[in-house]
């Protein structure tokens, strides 16, 4: 009883370490995306290409 309580307990943390990584890498597409646009409108933008959106 033991050992199949284990492996599903484990299978529970895979599953939900899955989900969570999943979750994870839409956010950082999503991150990126919104980087990327801003960079471009921000250099196209006034200023003829030499203002910067970002503090860093």
């Amino acid at each position: 009883m033991v050992p199949l309580l284990v492996v599903l307990l484990l299978a529970l943390i895979l599953f939900g370490a899955g989900f969570a990584v999943k979750i994870l890498w839409w956010a950082a597409i999503v991150v990126l995306i919104v980087w990327a646009l801003g960079f471009v409108v921000r250099s196209t933008g006034s200023g003829g290409g030499r203002g910067r959106w970002y503090r860093w």
